[in-house]
């Protein structure tokens, strides 16, 4: 046999495997990354971490540290979360505060990088941003302002059904003075989408209630701060318990007796 003939016989031989190879590797496509158990705790437990706030802190530490080891995005978008959390309901003073929601924004970040079409890493990067501003003071911390923005555009632009980006774009018109973008009437109509979108989130119709106020529009805002209340089956039933309904009631008794 001709050199020519054995070179072209190997040569269709090795063309072969390599389409076997393609078309085995189309027709299968690679197996998603199974989730740690310590995120799908996280995902599971995050609407009922009152029942134990200590776990709080043992979730954020574990998860600090596996986001050092292995840190993959759905990894550090659990941590931005549990910080986030954290910064909300278990810090003790601004200090801390400030360091868990810096922590939670640089972990978020971390995740943006790795996956930039990631919903939930652009949301809990802008959340935590906003969050930490907000404790910093809007003086101290208007240089965000434009990250913030920009991680709602990026969202909304993603997914514009994720109710919880809603209340966080709402957050910032009412919060911001008009002179750097704040709008009463574009925050009410942000708290009002997220609520079409998922009328039992809680957090939005508080934050509805209190854009009303601004606007007073006292009997309004009072309906809804009530509706969160008598809310019987709350989208998070967590952070209804340890903010939404302590928050209402603020709210209600501060415009108490006005008309």
């Amino acid at each position: 046999m001709s050199e020519s003939i054995r070179s072209g016989r190997v040569f269709r031989a090795a063309l072969v495997v390599v389409l076997a190879a393609a078309t085995a590797s189309a027709q299968s496509p690679p197996q998603p990354r199974v989730q740690s158990p310590l995120v799908a705790e996280v995902n599971a437990w995050q609407a009922r971490y009152h029942e134990n706030l200590a776990r709080i802190d043992q979730m954020r530490g574990a998860l600090a540290e596996a986001a050092k080891t292995d840190p993959q995005v759905d990894t550090l978008v659990a941590l931005a979360k549990v910080c986030f959390i954290f910064g909300d309901v278990r810090a003790a003073n601004t200090e801390e505060k400030l360091e868990a929601y810096d922590e939670g924004r640089e972990a978020a970040r971390r995740a943006v990088e790795l996956a930039p079409n990631n919903v939930e890493a652009h949301f809990w990067h802008g959340t935590n941003t906003a969050r930490w501003g907000q404790a910093k003071g809007v003086t101290h911390s208007l240089f965000l302002l434009p990250s913030v923005r920009r991680e709602i555009k990026t969202v909304l632009e993603l997914d514009p059904t994720f109710p919880p980006v809603y209340s966080l774009a709402g957050s910032v018109y009412i919060e911001v003075p008009s002179l750097l973008g704040g709008d009463l009437d574009k925050g009410e109509a942000m708290f009002r989408k997220g609520l079409e979108l998922d009328p039992r989130f809680t957090s939005a119709r508080v934050g509805l209630g209190k854009a009303l106020i601004k606007k007073s529009r006292l009997p309004e805002a009072r309906r809804e701060l009530e509706a969160v209340l008598e809310e019987k089956a709350p989208t998070n039933l967590a952070d209804w318990t340890m903010k939404d309904s302590k928050r209402a009631r603020e709210l209600l008794e501060s415009i108490k007796g006005k008309s």
